[in-house]
């Protein structure tokens, strides 16, 4: 069999590196998924359930060859709230709904859509989100007893408090212990699983000498089902799409950030090149029939995606393999699941908070002490006091408005006149004065993006030009890159405004894009094809032809040679 695409070159020794990969992922996706299945308020069976139906439909239908996908910890706040708000068949539903939502990203082709939200908004809600997993878990290290939980960051540390008198010094035990465990494995045995010798053995210690004393997650959530997800469909209603397509597409969004990023890093890391809008399309697949499995949504895993390059990943195989191990493990070990203490999974999910907060990137950002500072801080505030969508939200809106301001501010409109000092006359400002200036040709040099945000400052620069009546207005827009409608709308408001004292408006130098907005709007012809030129002293030598003689007799500003336009026709033709 010749194999293609993806699997190039595939071949036994490459499928034993899989394997190996695979095998190695698929142990160290276990504990994860049952951590991230509980701290987001369902039993941890769900969150086995995705690690398995997701991970493996990723695989097949993505567009990265090494990307592991699961249940991840940026999704527990958001399935948290949607499931103390909807509850879980609810989440089920609004994880379908983000997944063709992510199928229809991908196939419009709208994977490079998500490279442009501003990374102070990725890392403000990132950071946050790490606060919330971290502050979420110390009741379970601490064992505190009679917790209730909340949707609000505030009410949960409130509740804390309330119960600090509650601590149970046997699950602090067991939480140091799994916590130790996670920092000496890596050191001292650097290709065995952390997360699980660290359950492995905080478990065993809890069952042998604290059994009954410990919260675990039979006590807590029931025995782990050793029986295959039971596919079912949903029940699906128009009143339960309006509600939750909210939601949906936080999941969809935050998804779809996570798995481009994941699939970037593993780029990265294997000089590879993934296909953004397939990579969401396989997103979507395992969105939509991981939830008829009783999943929760799923994403691209970065630690996990590193975790399979850096073990020899050669192929999808290996996220495949991955995927048939932890369902191997479901059938064979769940109930012995159960016996594992709610405080060893604590330490887990705080590890997780930690290397997620990008604390070192969020740290740079706010010494820059820039417009981006501010909306890191904002979208930071905003996602650990209130939600992740209105975080967002906020926070792309407040990004999109300082960057039109700042982009606003970048535009120059001057004024300018040929300086005779220089080599072919070039144009410049400094030659404008009261006394030296041209009562019937007046040049503008524009420079930035003419659009929306930059109106007023074109409008201002070019009314005191308009009450002077001149006859030829020439406008110098080399370096104009980009024009919208609200600035050709400008320059058509010129062009009016000069036609009702017999003047004409004439452009030099003008880009493909500005001229595409002027030929699609009808200004370009109206304008006249031949008040186009390339270069500004063609434009000027066409100016020239339609000065007024007679206004020129007795004029004392003298701008071009002291008035040698007339009198000289070899007049400046560079000055671009």
């Amino acid at each position: 069999m010749k194999w293609t695409g993806r699997y190039y070159g595939y071949s036994v020794a490459a499928f034993r590196k899989d394997l190996v990969s695979g095998l190695i992922v698929g142990i160290i996706a276990i504990p994860l998924g049952m951590a991230f299945a509980i701290a987001a308020g369902v039993k941890p069976e769900y969150g086995i359930y995705t690690t398995i139906v997701a991970g493996i439909l990723v695989s097949l239908f993505g567009g990265s060859k090494f990307q592991i996908a699961g249940p991840t910890g940026a999704f527990i706040p958001i399935l948290f709230a949607i499931v103390m708000k909807y509850g879980y068949e609810n989440l089920l539903i609004a994880g379908f709904m983000a997944g063709i939502i992510l199928l229809l990203l991908g196939l419009f082709k709208l994977g490079a859509l998500i490279k442009f939200i501003p990374r102070p908004v990725t890392i403000g809600f990132t950071s946050g989100i790490a606060i919330i997993i971290f502050s979420g878990q110390i009741g379970n290290f601490l064992g505190l007893q009679e917790m209730q939980k909340h949707e609000m960051f505030l009410d949960n540390m409130k509740e804390m408090f309330l119960h600090l008198s509650t601590i149970h010094l046997y699950s602090v035990v067991i939480s140091f212990i799994c916590l130790t465990c996670l920092f000496l494995t890596p050191r001292y045995f650097s290709k065995i699983p952390a997360s699980l010798v660290g359950i492995l053995i905080s478990s065993v210690i809890a069952f042998v000498y604290f059994k009954g004393e410990v919260a675990t997650i039979g006590s807590s959530f029931g025995t782990i089902s050793s029986q295959l997800p039971a596919f079912r469909l949903l029940d699906i209603t128009w009143e339960r799409i309006e509600i939750l397509l909210g939601p949906a597409f936080v999941i969809a969004m935050l998804g779809s950030i996570e798995s481009l990023l994941s699939a970037v890093v593993a780029d990265g890391m294997t000089q590879t090149r993934h296909n953004s809008n397939r990579e969401l399309i396989g997103q979507g697949i395992a969105n939509m029939i991981t939830p008829l499995f009783g999943g929760i949504p799923a994403t691209g895993a970065i630690a996990r995606t590193a975790t399979n390059i850096k073990n020899g990943a050669v192929s999808p195989f290996s996220g495949i393999i991955h995927g048939v191990v932890v369902l191997i493990v479901l059938l064979v070990f769940a109930p012995y699941a159960s016996h594992i203490p709610l405080a060893s999974i604590a330490p887990i999910l705080m590890l997780v908070a930690w290397n997620m907060s990008e604390r070192k990137e969020f740290v740079h950002i706010l010494k820059t002490k820039t417009t981006d500072s501010i909306v890191l801080i904002l979208t930071f505030v905003l996602t650990v006091f209130t939600t992740l969508t209105i975080a967002v939200e906020v926070g792309l809106i407040l990004a999109v408005i300082l960057f039109v301001k700042r982009m606003s501010e970048m535009l120059t409109v001057v004024k300018v006149l040929p300086d005779p000092t220089v080599k072919h006359e070039k144009l410049r400002p400094h030659m404008v004065r009261e006394d030296h200036d041209c009562p019937q040709i007046t040049i503008y040099t524009i420079e930035g993006a003419l659009f929306f945000g930059a109106a007023d400052i074109f409008g201002k620069a070019l009314m005191p030009t308009i009450n002077l009546r001149p006859k030829v207005l020439l406008l110098r827009m080399g370096k104009v890159p980009f024009m919208d409608t609200t600035g050709e709308a400008n320059i058509a408001s010129l062009v009016m405004h000069f036609r009702t004292f017999s003047g004409q408006v004439i452009i030099s130098g003008i880009k493909n894009q500005p001229k595409d907005v002027l030929k699609r709007t009808g200004l370009y012809p109206l304008i006249g094809e031949n008040h186009f030129f390339e270069h500004t002293g063609e434009a000027i030598d066409y100016a020239i032809t339609q000065l007024d003689t007679n206004r020129c007799i007795g004029c004392k500003h003298y701008a071009f040679r002291e008035c040698g336009l007339l009198s000289n026709p070899e007049t400046p033709t560079n000055g671009r």
